[in-house]
């Protein structure tokens, strides 16, 4: 994964970069799996190619603004105003606290959970540069 000065981190560029992919497989028709921040990039891709798009499968992705509660927030500001201030308001959510949370609210059992999935996150969550604003 390229460090953010070298690559843009948005979620167009990302549909545009899965695209390319997808290209150069010479894959010409798919179903989409979208999944939570995975869901803005499909359907950019859908928007810009729906004739390629056999179907979806949709997990936690919200595709309308009422989806996004009070807890959204603080990230809709930032969206708006990508500032050092706004950025600052988010960094809770880049701790090992808020990344096992995301893993294990509400589940019953935690030892159902694999750390594995926490830990992964995590790692990549604190990779040099991703915590800039």
């Amino acid at each position: 994964m390229p460090p953010a000065e070298e690559y843009d981190y948005s979620f167009a560029n990302a549909a545009k970069s899965i695209t390319h992919l997808i290209d150069a497989k010479g894959v010409d028709t798919y179903s989409v799996y979208l999944m939570d921040y995975g869901a803005p990039i499909g359907y950019r891709m859908f928007t810009e190619h729906p004739e390629r798009v056999t179907g979806f499968v949709i997990q936690n992705g919200n595709a309308y603004d009422e989806g996004l509660r009070e807890f959204w927030d603080p990230i809709k500001a930032y969206w708006a105003d990508p500032s050092a201030e706004n950025g600052d308001a988010l960094r809770g959510f880049l701790t090992l606290d808020a990344t096992k949370w995301q893993f294990t609210h509400g589940v019953g059992d935690l030892s159902t959970v694999n750390p594995d999935n926490f830990w992964h996150v995590q790692y990549l969550l604190d990779r040099p540069g991703n915590q800039e604003v």
